[in-house]
């Protein structure tokens, strides 16, 4: 039985990968012991399954289109920097996400819905929006954590630079030495707002 390991989300625009790598930049300049996100490995992930059945793809991609089926694409925004668990004890740094995060959570949702009824096992932690600019290395101790939690305090807010969610990709990711490689395997466009169509036909 061939193995891929799977993940389903929305590939970001230049400009937003644009700031992310600038406030990785200013993080970087406190020599954090942190493996930063490549900008082409950069995403907004809805749904990470992990080891998957490759003969299970064509029920994912048959749910995936009809959970999406009725979803309009969504405006999102940059909305500062933080970390996961917190930034007093951080283990992850993110970008966060604003606009219509409610309309990318019912999306989620129904993703996680359409996955349950595959007989995939249910996602522990609740759904998050963010943005993963990295992650603290294994060897960091408690003084690199503490450094990494005052860098992101001093941290100036991105812009609060906006873009459009307009197709939701079920992404291949294969790993290497050199950083994990992403293929596309299906992605689902989501339907223009009535305003954007008319706009589009003026």
């Amino acid at each position: 039985m061939e193995i891929y390991r799977l993940f389903i989300a929305a590939a970001l625009p230049a400009h937003i990968k644009a700031e992310m790598i600038s406030a990785q930049a200013q993080l970087q300049r406190s020599k954090l012991l942190v493996s930063w996100v490549a900008p082409g490995a950069m995403h907004l992930t809805l749904r990470f399954l992990g080891a998957t059945s490759a003969a299970l793809i064509p029920n994912l991609e048959r749910a995936m289109r009809d959970v999406l089926a009725p979803h309009t694409a969504m405006k999102l925004r940059l909305n500062g920097v933080g970390a996961f668990p917190n930034d007093r004890r951080p283990t992850v740094v993110w970008a966060g996400v604003g606009g219509e995060v409610t309309m990318l959570q019912r999306a989620q949702a129904g993703i996680e819905a359409a996955l349950d009824g595959l007989g995939i096992a249910p996602e522990p932690k609740p759904f998050h929006p963010h943005l993963t600019l990295g992650r603290l290395r294994r060897t960091a101790d408690r003084e690199h954590q503490q450094r990494l939690g005052d860098a992101i305090r001093a941290l100036p807010p991105p812009a609060p630079l906006e873009w459009a969610v307009e197709r939701v990709v079920l992404f291949r990711s294969e790993l290497h030495s050199d950083g994990p490689v992403y293929t596309e395997i299906d992605a689902i466009a989501l339907s223009q707002k009535p305003e954007a169509r008319s706009q589009e036909s003026e």
